[in-house]
């Protein structure tokens, strides 16, 4: 028991430091982004490019914390004070935290169960695929990854979630099963803190200091969360045992202490209750049969694989059946 105790006192006591260090830089990259701004001084507007950068991969940080207490990691024992400052540390980019929580909870049940679940890198198409729609899906593909498209696709799935009624909705995508009403009011109030927070930066610094602040690096944010949505499931095994349809990427200092040891990723998915910090001590490796999952070796390959396209799967009526035809990418 006393273990335990400690053990959980640890865990919140690096809680504490994360969300100081998050919320911390988050603000001290504003301050100096709105400072250069308003200086007069030799190349600031190369020194300001720099800081919007920081601002916006900083962003991804805040989100990959909120995603910590998403999970219920932050303060297990207070629940509250956990979903505090999750829906907190998604404010700057406006993201619902009970939004977030019901799409990321359904991705871990259903990860890549087959090629119509959960299941981003795969296109279902209907009727002939000439060679101008094949190269029409690649081009959506190539927008999502690389050009910042996830994130208006993840607006758009927001949107669904705030207007739609739930039985349409759930027509849609079954993620939308049992979407309640309070949820969707709660919803409602975790945007208007996000649009507040934007509203309050606006009011204080005036139109250009929001766009500097946050309206760049929301955007720098945008390309970013795109780029590594799905580097660590793109082209990996699809099947019922969802939790192996991962792979991780080896530590790169950097980036594993800015994403919070997300490249440990497989171990994420075997057991969602690790801590951040414990995650590379615990890791977990893919069974054999799912060892193929690991074929690209660093976070750039990992990225620039995605290039390749989506799998494209056809599906066609023949009389009364339909007829599924994987055709490859590209």
């Amino acid at each position: 028991m006393h273990h335990h105790e400690n053990e959980a006192a640890v865990d919140e006591r690096l809680s504490r430091g994360l969300l100081a260090q998050t919320a911390g830089i988050h603000l001290g990259l504003m301050a100096a982004s709105l400072a250069v701004w308003r200086a007069e001084m030799p190349g600031r507007w190369a020194v300001l490019a720099v800081l919007i950068v920081a601002q916006g991969l900083w962003l991804d940080r805040m989100y990959i914390a909120a995603h910590e207490a998403i999970h219920k990691k932050l303060y297990p024992s207070r629940p509250r004070l956990n979903d505090f400052w999750g829906t907190a540390l998604l404010m700057p980019v406006a993201a619902p935290f009970t939004i977030y929580r019901r799409i990321h909870y359904f991705h871990h049940g259903h990860n890549r169960r087959d090629h119509h679940t959960a299941n981003l890198d795969t296109f279902v198409v209907r009727g002939e695929l000439s060679a101008g729609r094949r190269a029409y899906y690649n081009a959506v593909w190539i927008f999502y990854v690389f050009l910042g498209g996830f994130f208006i696709h993840s607006l758009v799935s927001v949107l669904l979630f705030l207007l739609v009624p739930t039985e349409p909705a759930t027509r849609i995508s079954p993620v939308f099963k049992h979407w309640k009403m309070d949820k969707r009011l709660r919803s409602w109030a975790e945007l208007g803190l996000g649009l507040g927070y934007h509203a309050a930066v606006w009011t204080a610094f005036g139109a250009g200091g929001w766009m500097i602040a946050l309206g760049l690096p929301v955007a720098v944010f945008a390309w970013v969360w795109s780029l590594l949505l799905y580097v660590y499931h793109y082209d990996t095994s699809v099947g019922a045992d969802v939790r192996h349809n991962v792979r991780s990427l080896p530590r790169q200092r950097f980036f594993s202490w800015l994403l919070l040891n997300f490249n440990e990723h497989a171990t994420h998915h075997d057991d969602p209750t690790i801590p951040w910090h414990q995650l590379p001590e615990r890791r977990h490796e893919l069974p054999a049969a799912y060892h193929e999952n690991q074929k690209v070796h660093t976070l750039w390959q990992a990225i620039w694989q995605q290039r390749k396209g989506p799998l494209l799967e056809n599906v066609a009526k023949v009389g009364e059946f339909s007829v599924e035809l994987r055709l490859g990418r590209r």
